[in-house]
């Protein structure tokens, strides 16, 4: 399991180096959450990434100066605010994951063919049980 979870991260570092080499994977993981959940209050993101909430304010204000997401104050409640993706940092999740599609898919295709059903569902099982969307409903809310 550690080789592999070692893979895949090699494989979203080098998709999120290959299209911008100044958004960390911490910041990444965020606008992945914001395209996975839509708008997010910080202490929703926070929780979702499993931080403390005065380290979301910092990584949001990176990603507002970088044009990926905007912070928009709530219609009933000006002392709230909620995080959006900008249409930029749409455009960086899409290209990333695609990416990372193309990577995996040519590392899928070296797997014996026999081997390759009982390895997605391994993954798959894997998935379920850390409670990650199927990719079906991530990919039907993300527009990815």
């Amino acid at each position: 399991m550690l080789r592999a979870s070692r893979v895949l991260v090699a494989v979203a570092v080098r998709s999120l180096a290959g299209v911008d080499h100044d958004v960390t994977l911490a910041q990444y993981r965020a606008l992945v959450v914001l395209a996975g959940r839509g708008p997010q209050r910080p202490t929703e993101l926070a929780d979702a990434l499993a931080v403390h909430p005065s380290t979301i304010t910092r990584l949001c204000d990176r990603l507002v100066a970088k044009r990926l997401v905007q912070r928009a104050e709530s219609p009933t409640n000006r002392r709230e605010v909620s995080i959006r993706l900008t249409p930029k940092g749409r455009r960086l999740v899409d290209a990333v994951t695609a990416r990372r599609r193309d990577e995996i898919a040519a590392i899928v295709a070296r797997v014996p063919s026999r081997e390759r059903a009982t390895m997605v569902r391994a993954l798959e099982v894997l998935g379920e049980a850390a409670g990650e969307p199927a990719d079906a409903a991530w990919f039907a809310e993300t527009g990815a």
